[in-house]
């Protein structure tokens, strides 16, 4: 697939994304949640290469649950108080059909992994406001327990209370500055 997009420097529109996530719970059902504060730029050079840096605050976890809420945030879990970013650094994108895959190293509470997200193009446009925006859509599934996130607790029917499987979902949009 190629991708077209103005080179420059380009932001992501926090209020115009939505970094989530979703993990099975209790083996029955999906708990799902989003981060509510990330930071990213997406450089695009002259040849069409590009580099994308993402930052999400972990303690904007947020599942509509305070205390579990609370226990994600916690050292169980991500442990934001000590490690209170997570982020992505982009080392390269390799087109698959219809879709692109884009690699970088992920970090999770000081755990650094090498992931691999689906990315769909949305697109280019200029807004009524003009603003040059761009709009994509990522996944991808990690095993938490790769990031040192171990914490369980064991059912009496058997199995475990939250899934090593994470799955990451991204809809993000980003605008390119105008000094670029």
């Amino acid at each position: 697939m190629a991708i077209t997009l103005t080179p420059g420097t380009w932001t992501l529109d926090a209020a115009h994304s939505e970094i989530g996530l979703s993990v099975r719970h209790a083996g029955i059902s999906k708990v799902r949640a989003i981060f509510e504060e990330s930071t990213g730029t997406l450089k695009v050079t002259d040849s069409g290469a590009f580099d994308v840096n993402a930052v999400v605050r972990a303690d904007s976890f947020n599942s509509k649950n305070g205390d579990r809420d609370a226990h994600v945030k916690g050292e169980d879990f991500l442990d934001a108080e000590n490690h209170p970013e997570l982020t992505f650094v982009a080392t390269g994108v390799q087109p698959t059909g219809e879709t692109f895959d884009l690699t970088g190293e992920l970090t999770i509470r000081g755990v650094s992994k090498t992931v691999t997200f689906e990315v769909e193009f949305g697109g280019q446009a200029v807004d009524p406001f003009g603003a040059t925006r761009a709009g994509f859509s990522a996944e991808t599934t990690i095993s938490r327990k790769e990031f040192g996130l171990t914490w369980n607790a064991a059912l009496e029917a058997g199995g475990v209370l939250v899934s090593d499987k994470v799955k990451i979902e991204l809809d993000v949009a980003f605008v390119l500055q105008q000094d670029s």
